[in-house]
């Protein structure tokens, strides 16, 4: 299994924040370099506790499709999207949201694990974790202007 631990500050409400990372809507823009678009499920807005969405991007030059259900939501600090369906063997990201004295840090801890034995760990670790920490990265980056302007 493969972990993943990033965090990041926004100074903007808490409610704000959280409700900006859970949003179908913005997720397709910050996730337009994998051209990533909801298929099923909750397409667009604010995907709640329970709810499921069918995602389809394109990583490492093939098209995926990937579907995920919000199996556990405690607003607005915390919340958890986990695979159904997918190419991972499992997919569990976490998401910690806590108020500190002038800011919103935000936790996204991603565990993984990858399929195919010794090749799926060996793709993990020359590629694909790269991948998802510059994705997630980029993806916080944005988020945060939006929430900061």
């Amino acid at each position: 299994m493969t972990t993943i631990t990033i965090k990041t500050i926004y100074q903007a409400p808490i409610e704000t924040v959280f409700n900006i990372n859970r949003d179908i809507t913005i997720h397709q823009q910050t996730a337009s370099k994998t051209k990533e678009i909801a298929i099923a499920g909750t397409t667009s807005g604010l995907i709640n506790k329970n709810e499921t969405v069918t995602w389809k991007g394109k990583h490492f030059g093939v098209y995926l499709k990937h579907q995920s259900i919000i199996s556990e939501m405690i607003f607005p600090t915390y919340f958890v999207d986990e695979q159904l369906k997918g190419h991972f063997k499992s997919f569990k990201h976490q998401h910690f949201f806590e108020q500190k004295e002038k800011y919103v840090e935000v936790t996204d801890l991603l565990e993984y694990e990858t399929p195919y034995g010794i090749l799926g760990k060996f793709f993990d670790v020359l590629l694909l974790k790269k991948h998802l920490i510059q994705f997630i990265i980029h993806r916080n980056s944005i988020l945060k202007k939006l929430t900061e302007n």
